[in-house]
Formats: structure tokens, C-alpha cells, sequence
């Protein structure tokens, strides 16, 4: 009979951690290193709730704007030069149509009273140039009538315009004033120059560009003839 020890099987001893035989290392994937992010530019200086967004305006909208605002001042200024320079043009034009008339007034009056004996008969004819209307005629009428007795008495008439003035002016009309000095001489009178004073108010029509005589009265007449 066999020993109830030696059919138990031998009981085995547990090994140890120790005792294990080492496991060799398995080496471990590491993950590749996450990208670094991008480094964001530096705040300013200045605390965030300082700041004041405006928004964004394209440039050529603002050109745009510029642009009329530039044509409308622009406009406006020449609108304003032009309202201002046409009262001084037109007062321009008034003077120099005054200047014109009272010229023209002096010298009609000159050539109308200055006279000699030899060139009295062409006196009409020279005077014609600044005559209009019927008083042409009547001018021409008188000289003929004191051709004859002033060349016989051989007088000499001088008159010299001391001042004209433009009395009254429209568009084809003006009135004028001419101031004289009139001096007569005759061998009659021993050559005793007759002196008068004399004015005259002309009534004058524009004729194209030129300015003509249609009346003429006389408004003051002194004789300043020394008396002997």
C-alpha cells in the first residue's frame, strides 16, 4: 500500500517578483510635439477699453465726396465773382459812355463857335461831322446868314471849352453841359476883344458808335467885354 505522502503531489513554491525574469523594454511611440502656436504681435501700451474703432470708409468714396464738395465751393465762387463783377462792369461802361459824350460834346462845341474870315463859308461843313437831325439844317442856315456881314467886318471868333458834364444818359439819348470862353475881335472895334461867357445844354442821340448833336440851347450868357 502505497504512502498517501508520496502520491501528493509536491507542492510548488511560489517565485517572487524578484525571482522574474526581467521583461525587456518595449519602446513607446511618443507623440510628435504639438506645433507651437503663432506668436501674437504686442498689445499697445494703452488699456484696451481706450480705444476708439471707427469704421472703415474707402478711400474712394471719401475722394468722391472731397470732389464735390470741392466743385460745389467752386461754383458757389464763381456764382459770387460774377455777381460782384457785373455791377462794377456795367458802372464801367457808364463812365466811359459819359466820357465819351462830354468829349464829344467840347469838341462839337469848339468847332461849331471858332472861326475865322477865310474858312467861316466851310464852318457848316466842318461841323457837320457832330450834327444830326434837323438841327443840322438849322446850324447850316445860320452860318450862312452871318457868312457875309462877319467876313466884311473880318471877325474872328476863338471859344475855348473851360467844362462839360454829362447832364442825363440812357441807351441812345444823353443830355450834356458845355462851359465856354469866347473871345471876338474885329478891326471895327479896334481889335477890342468881346468876352463872353457862355453855356450850353446839347441834347445828343447815339448814331452806331457815335454821338450826335439834335439841339442846343443856350443856358447862360455874360458879356465880360471891357467898357471903354
Amino acid at each position: 500500500m502505497e504512502s498517501t505522502e508520496a502520491s501528493e503531489p509536491t507542492p510548488r513554491t511560489p517565485v517572487g517578483k524578484s525571482r522574474r525574469a526581467p521583461k525587456a523594454d518595449v519602446p513607446v511611440a511618443e507623440e510628435p510635439p504639438e506645433p507651437a502656436e503663432p506668436a501674437e504681435p504686442a498689445e499697445d501700451d494703452e488699456p484696451a477699453e481706450d480705444r476708439i474703432l471707427v469704421p472703415h470708409q474707402p478711400a474712394g468714396k471719401r475722394l468722391l465726396i472731397a470732389a464735390t464738395a470741392a466743385g460745389a465751393l467752386f461754383v458757389a465762387a464763381a456764382a459770387f465773382a460774377g455777381a460782384t463783377v457785373q455791377p462794377v462792369l456795367a458802372e464801367r461802361a457808364a463812365v466811359d459812355t459819359k466820357l465819351d459824350v462830354a468829349r464829344t460834346a467840347a469838341s462839337a462845341i469848339s468847332t461849331l463857335w471858332t472861326y475865322t474870315p477865310d474858312n467861316m463859308e466851310a464852318l457848316p461843313d466842318r461841323a457837320e461831322v457832330f450834327l444830326g437831325g434837323d438841327f443840322a439844317n438849322e446850324y447850316r442856315k445860320y452860318i450862312d446868314a452871318i457868312v457875309a456881314p462877319n467876313k466884311q467886318a473880318q471877325v474872328t471868333n476863338t471859344t475855348e471849352v473851360v467844362g462839360a458834364a454829362v447832364e442825363s444818359l440812357s441807351a441812345n439819348e444823353a443830355t450834356a453841359l458845355v462851359y465856354t470862353n469866347s473871345v471876338a475881335t474885329s478891326p471895327v472895334t479896334k481889335n477890342i476883344p468881346s468876352l463872353r461867357y457862355l453855356s450850353y445844354r446839347l441834347t445828343m442821340e447815339r448814331d452806331h458808335a457815335k454821338w450826335l448833336i439834335t439841339k442846343m440851347d443856350t443856358v447862360t450868357s455874360f458879356d465880360l467885354t471891357p467898357q471903354l
